[in-house]
């Protein structure tokens, strides 16, 4: 009868992994797969717990690391959060400087800073290299002509149509 326990047991691992789907509770499921053939053989219960714990860590460091490779092969993980704007391309909505400054990036206005005392006027495009906590750090993607001037404006309003400028308007220049 503590084959049925074991069995249980296993049940309500497997259950629990379909939430977490990381593969750790899925090898417990195993072992206690073991520990319950262990039992219907009549096995003492020192002996059903030392297979649950052998076959545990066997299908852990085993079994696991090749399931998680093959996975992944066949399902490649999505660039996600702060890694998913790398490289991406930002309007400077505020001028942009080593300091401070603000960038629409992805349909969300971000604080921004730039690197080597760059500083990026109001409407420039920008190219993102790396999130820094919750800073765009950012170099310009074009550079404006020396001739056009951009005026500053307040940052766009979430309130604005989809198709309303994020910025004054114009066109930055190459």
């Amino acid at each position: 009868m503590a084959w049925l326990w074991w069995v249980g047991g296993a049940l309500l691992l497997v259950i629990v992994e379909m939430i977490s789907l990381d593969l750790v509770l899925l090898m417990f499921a195993g072992g206690a797969l073991v520990a319950a053939a262990l039992a219907a053989l009549g096995a003492p219960v020192w002996a059903q717990i030392l297979g649950f714990a052998v076959a545990s860590t066997l299908l852990l460091m085993a079994l696991r690391p090749w399931l998680l490779r093959h996975l992944r092969m066949r399902m490649p993980l999505e660039e996600t959060n702060a890694a998913a704007h790398l490289g991406r391309l930002a309007i400077a909505v505020t001028e942009v400087n080593e300091r401070t400054g603000r960038v629409k990036l992805a349909g969300e206005v971000w604080t921004a800073r730039t690197e080597n005392d760059e500083v990026l006027p109001t409407g420039v495009e920008a190219r993102v290299l790396r999130i820094a906590g919750a800073t765009a750090v950012v170099t310009a993607h074009r550079r404006p002509d020396p001739g056009h001037q951009v005026t500053p404006t307040a940052p766009p309003s979430h309130n604005l149509p989809h198709d309303a400028p994020d910025t004054d308007g114009k066109e930055p220049t190459t």
